[in-house]
């Protein structure tokens, strides 16, 4: 049998295995949510630029009467970023397929969207965790850190993404595979490790996301705000473990140092990505067990793959900042 683009399912399959895998990366990716986008259509490139236009400088000389003052041309600073593939594939064999009572395709296809998820997440995160612009809880140094995030911190960092000019997050990606964006009530973006939330819990002026009324949460992982901060948590944002102070000073820690734990807070366009969403995003591959070939001729294995194009880049350092903090040890 011959295999096709897709393995052994036709299109309108594939479509809806790739859906699947979309329904199923969605819930548990934050960050993506939130940086500048830049879908790449197929077939046109490798690469991706983002642009930003280069703001005018302030005009404080008085125009003289009768006099047209000389005029600005715009200008444009580009971004280049170049694609990169990932994907994985899962074995299945026919004594699987033919003697397990569990739906083995669906099961693959919704760990596979959940793998993609993950690793696009996660491919982000460490580019975003690797930005210029740090600040510690304590010390001027990750070794030195061995105390929790504080209110006086989280003023700080504010302080100095609005002394760049960093704007609030007004607009998010939608919660669906599709792709398009959605306002949301502005403010700074702060993404942390789960390990962080009952120390942020305990700062003065926090709100939780059950006490917002009207507000809406931007994700499932938001728990809640404090003076304009929105926090997000997931347990994919791991600490820098055992690289803290020796003095453990009640922090959390894996060995004899403390945890420092990497909290990212960021502003509007503070980094781009083409985004896990639409047509094409994810390529699903199946070949069900039983198909003949030559590197299998009694067709005992069959397989669930899939692969995507991601790119994540950080636009402007002064816009984010990641403040590296311990965590209480509970």
């Amino acid at each position: 049998m011959a295999i096709t683009t897709y393995g052994d399912i036709s299109q309108r399959t594939a479509a809806w295995v790739a859906t699947e895998m979309l329904d199923h990366a969605e819930p548990i990716t934050v960050l993506n949510k939130f940086g500048q986008t830049k879908p790449v259509p197929k077939n046109k490139a490798n690469s991706v630029k983002f642009r930003r236009p280069v703001p005018f400088t302030v005009s404080t000389t008085a125009l003289t009467e009768g006099v047209t003052p000389s005029a600005k041309q715009m200008a444009y600073e580009d971004v280049p970023a170049n694609l990169a593939q990932y994907g994985d594939v899962c074995e299945i064999t026919d004594h699987v397929a033919d003697m397990a009572e569990d739906p083995v395709l669906s099961d693959a296809a919704q760990l596979a969207g959940e793998q993609a998820g993950e690793t696009v997440e996660m491919v982000t995160y460490g580019i975003l965790k690797a930005g210029t612009n740090v600040t510690y809880a304590n010390g001027s140094a990750r070794g030195d850190v061995n105390t929790a995030i504080t209110l006086n911190k989280i003023r700080a960092v504010t302080r100095a993404l609005k002394a760049q000019r960093g704007k609030p997050v007004t607009k998010m990606l939608d919660g669906s595979p599709n792709y398009q964006t959605k306002p949301i009530e502005g403010g700074y973006i702060a993404f942390g490790h789960t390990d962080l939330e009952a120390d942020i819990r305990g700062l003065t002026g926090f709100t939780p996301v059950a006490q917002y009324g009207s507000r809406k949460p931007l994700c499932p992982e938001e728990v809640g705000s404090i003076e304009g901060v929105r926090f997000i948590l997931t347990p994919l944002f791991e600490a820098f473990t055992d690289s803290g102070s020796a003095t453990l000073n009640g922090m959390k820690t894996s060995g004899t140092k403390v945890d420092v734990y990497p909290m990212l807070f960021i502003a509007q366009g503070a980094y781009g990505l083409v985004p896990l969403k639409g047509s094409g995003a994810i390529t699903p591959s199946v070949i069900n067990p039983g198909t003949v070939s030559k590197s299998d001729p009694l067709g005992q294995r069959g397989y669930v793959g899939w692969k995507t194009y991601f790119v994540a880049v950080r636009l402007n350092e002064a816009w984010m900042m990641r403040l590296e903090c311990g965590a209480t040890n509970l």
